[in-house]
């Protein structure tokens, strides 16, 4: 007979998950009565020298074994471990985590987050539809403004051409070839945003910047001229927030471009730390020898990072009156993601979301983080993104990373939960309903490429010309149809990444950026994804409800979420099948596999199949 504790059940521990500080938390452990127990202890702990004994009170005893008890509080919000000590008539001993089971002296320790009281879930995104746009490949209206745009550039001459993506006759990228998209055409388009079901919108940079992706911020005060003006921007947002839709920037904090109004490396500007060495900008970089070596993002002599601590850096990003979060929360914005938030430091962060709160409280912080973010270390520094004072949430490629294992057969539906249930165990519930869930960025190929074919065996310019057909093509909009179901039905805001829900295609950066396909007419999977966005938009426990898993396997999950009594059943089969149900909020049927979801089923055991 095992020991018996599970985490993730609340018969042993209670509430799930993680925990606010002063809230009670209380633990049961199932001990074989055999074992003649004497103590019973946890031991929790943290890694900046806290340690806690508490012990277990025996409460009873039934069916072989004796349950003990106990509650406890932590009054400081951090990342904590914990295992048991056990005291017997003939032995004494360690217990810990072995998956969701117990082990005597060997094994893992069990995590658990404590959090802020304070800390609450953004409640105008919480479950909410997001539309990632890469603002120079989505839509253009009226005249693209060339004047003023960092030379050189080159401007495709049409929306159908391949972005360039092999280096130049110097062996250089400089992803600096248009299409010529711009905010007035985002505007123009948010009927059909919206009609998608999308209640949040992720612009990628829109600043002044000399490439297309514009993650070499030139000006963080200016629109790309390209894209348009302030009055562009503010009207975006007007229009957008009279639709109930928000709008996200893309905030690049840890490093400027080379080419900017701070650096000044190419004496575009004038007054730049590098054109003029009594540059008030000269502090926020660090110079080996100056000018010309200093510290850059991943050694990208384009991308000289900046000292975040600065406090000139800080004031001009943070802090003034009209400093930069200021300015565009004030425009309209109602947010920023933040790219590579690994490398900014935890102070940095402190004081960003500290004035977000003051200028617009509803407005959202969403860190790029591409690992479990509750235990990340970055740099040798345990993260503290969780806890409350730092973001609202993540990008969750976690969920990413899960869904398209199970739905490709790498991950069994065993596996596929585990994947899950981590991830919900270790995020409060106030980021794990805002967390940003996607299958495809303009980081990672699209989805429908990735479950079409890899990629692995072709090389680049095979990628640039590739395009799935016939049955793989078939296959892969079923595995998209199944994995897009997950993405919608889990805990966050599914995030689609623009034209992934008309089957566009493409492979690693920048073939996964081209232009939107306005000429496409296959509605198939706009429609699906359309219906998905309805039925998580209409019922509570998609959005903000918490998540068990009732059964998985090599083939199958179903999963329920629950919210205030009222129940959604999700159950998936990747083996292809028919079901018959009454009271269904969404079916679907392929060859590559069926979904059907449920609302407030109340008997299981006569109605799923192959569980």
């Amino acid at each position: 007979m095992r020991i018996l504790y599970n985490s993730r059940n609340e018969e042993y521990k209670k509430p799930f998950g993680c925990i606010k500080s002063e809230e009670k938390c209380t633990l049961r452990i199932d001990i074989p009565s055999d074992c003649k127990t004497i103590s019973v202890r946890l031991c929790i702990f943290d890694e900046h020298g806290f340690e806690m004994l508490v012990p277990f009170e025996k409460k009873a005893e039934a069916d072989g074994y004796e349950r003990y008890e106990t509650e406890f509080l932590l009054f400081r919000e951090g990342l904590y471990f914990y295992y048991f000590r056990v005291e017997t008539e003939e032995s004494n001993f360690s217990l810990y985590r072995q998956g969701n089971d117990t082990n005597i002296e060997d094994g893992d320790l069990w995590q658990l987050t404590c959090y802020d009281k304070n800390y609450v879930c953004k409640e105008e995104f919480a479950g909410k539809v997001m539309y990632q746009i890469f603002p120079d490949r989505f839509a253009s209206f009226g005249t693209c403004n060339l004047e003023g745009k960092l030379e050189p550039f080159v401007m495709h001459e049409s929306k159908e051409e391949t972005p360039v993506f092999l280096p130049n006759e110097n062996g250089e990228i400089l992803n600096n070839d248009f299409f010529g998209g711009n905010l007035n055409g985002i505007k123009e388009k948010l009927p059909y945003i919206r009609s998608l079901g999308v209640g949040v919108i992720y612009l990628n940079p829109i600043f002044m910047a000399y490439s297309n992706h514009r993650y070499d911020t030139a000006d963080y005060k200016k629109i790309d001229p390209m894209l348009g003006t302030e009055d562009d921007f503010k009207s975006l947002c007007d229009e957008a927030h009279k639709i109930g839709i928000k709008i996200v920037l893309d905030g690049v904090f840890s490093h400027t471009g080379s080419n900017s109004r701070y650096f000044d490396k190419n004496g575009v500007f004038g007054g730049g730390a590098v054109s003029d060495e009594n540059s008030p900008y000269r502090e926020w970089y660090s110079f080996d020898s100056y000018p010309d070596k200093y510290t850059s993002w991943w050694g990208i002599d384009t991308l000289p990072c900046v000292n975040e601590l600065c406090p000139s850096y800080m004031d001009y990003i943070i802090k003034d009156e009209d400093s930069v979060v200021a300015h565009w929360l004030k425009m309209g914005a109602d947010g920023f993601r933040l790219d590579v938030v690994d490398e900014i430091p935890d102070e940095f962060l402190l004081e960003f979301k500290r004035r977000i709160g003051e200028i617009k409280p509803d407005a959202i912080l969403i860190g790029e983080v591409w690992e479990d973010a509750s235990n990340k270390i970055s740099y040798g520094k345990r993260r503290k993104y969780l806890l409350g004072d730092e973001l609202d949430s993540v990008m969750n490629y976690p969920f990413r990373n899960a869904i398209i294992g199970f739905v490709l057969g790498n991950v069994s539906g065993e596996e596929f939960a585990e994947q899950i249930m981590t991830i919900a165990e270790n995020y409060p519930a106030p980021m794990l309903n805002c967390v940003m869930n996607m299958l495809s960025t303009h980081d990672t190929a699209r989805i429908l490429s990735l479950l079409g074919d890899d990629g692995t065996l072709l090389t680049k310019e095979e990628k640039a010309k590739f395009k799935l057909d016939g049955e793989r093509l078939n296959r892969a909009v079923g595995l998209e149809k199944l994995a897009a179901v997950l993405q919608f039905t889990l805990p966050g805001m599914p995030c689609i990444y623009y034209g992934d829900e008309i089957g566009m295609e493409g492979y690693e950066d920048p073939l996964n950026r081209g232009f939107f396909d306005w000429n496409k007419e296959d509605n198939n999977l706009k429609n699906f994804y359309t219906e998905l966005a309805r039925v998580k938009n209409e019922n509570l426990p998609l959005k903000k409800g918490d998540i068990r898993f009732i059964c998985a396997d090599g083939n199958s999950v179903a999963f329920e979420r629950e919210f205030e009594g009222e129940k959604i059943t999700i159950f998936i089969n990747k083996v292809a099948d028919s079901y018959s149900y009454s009271e269904k909020l969404f079916e679907f049927d392929s060859d590559y596999g069926s979904v059907v979801i449920i609302k407030n089923l109340k008997k299981i055991k006569n109605i799923v199949k192959n569980y």
